[in-house]
């Protein structure tokens, strides 16, 4: 009975403030946008968190995260009918992203994934030129006398702690193909006057399901490994990759439906 009670109260609280939004994009009300802003600061306090302890303080990484909330909430239309969360955890991660860039900083690799991958990297160049082809995962750990996963987790470690790019690329289950996010989004001017980047990604997120976003979010938002990943879940590396591929395509799939 008190679950029934709490659920309803979600919901309605949930009514309440769709409704301040869609009053908010007609009114441009300056004490409903700061209603607005406080109830909704525990996002960018929680997103805050994630980034803590590598190089900057929490109260500056909170003020930024602040900010790029309340740029979330300028620009989100109610009626394209995906939940502000969704919309506003890319817009704020972003910023803070923005901040350390600006500032300089770095998120900084653990010393024992930073050694793994230096000699996993000499490793690929060597077996390379003495087999005349790219060596296998079984191959480096064998070289190296470790393991395949520990391999694993350092050949993520490149792609983990790096930005990820539009040019990033994902094997195509469709066809023989890369496709990368730059094949998604588009290339062209046009293109982006017909559609905003940021709206697309948050309505692509609602056709997910929560093991999808949250491998989507530990992929590309938290900079998690499929290894780390696969354990959290436990499931096998191989299982997150497959999954991740799946996002790929229904975000292609959404692409196809905004274009037509």
């Amino acid at each position: 009975m008190a679950k029934h009670k709490g659920k309803k109260k979600r919901t309605k609280e949930q009514l309440q403030i769709k409704e301040m939004f869609l009053e908010y994009d007609k009114t441009r009300d300056p004490q409903l946008r700061e209603v607005l802003i406080e109830k909704h600061l525990y996002i960018a306090e929680i997103l805050a968190k994630k980034y803590v302890n590598k190089g900057i303080e929490y109260d500056d990484l909170f003020q930024v995260a602040s900010i790029g909330l309340i740029l979330a909430i300028d620009r989100y239309d109610v009626s394209k009918g995906f939940e502000f969360s969704s919309f506003a955890t890319p817009t704020i991660v972003g910023e803070i992203k923005k901040y350390f860039r600006d500032k300089g900083w770095v998120i900084r690799v653990p010393r024992r994934i930073q050694e793994v991958s230096k000699k996993v990297n000499n490793a690929k160049t060597y077996l390379s030129q003495n087999l005349q082809r790219s060596p296998t995962v079984s191959d480096i750990a064998e070289y190296l006398n470790t393991t395949e996963e520990e391999v694993l987790e350092a050949l993520e470690a490149s792609r983990v702690y790096a930005p990820q790019s539009l040019d990033s690329t994902f094997d195509s289950q469709n066809d023989d193909r890369e496709v990368n996010l730059r094949d998604l989004v588009g290339e062209e001017d046009e293109y982006f006057n017909q559609v905003e980047i940021r709206d697309f990604f948050a309505r692509a997120m609602t056709k997910l399901t929560d093991m999808e976003k949250k491998i989507l979010i530990d992929r590309y938002f938290d900079k998690k490994t499929q290894v780390s990943i696969a354990k959290e879940l436990n499931i096998s590396q191989m299982t997150v990759s497959r999954i991740e591929k799946k996002i790929i395509e229904k975000f292609k799939v959404e692409m196809d439906e905004t274009m037509s």
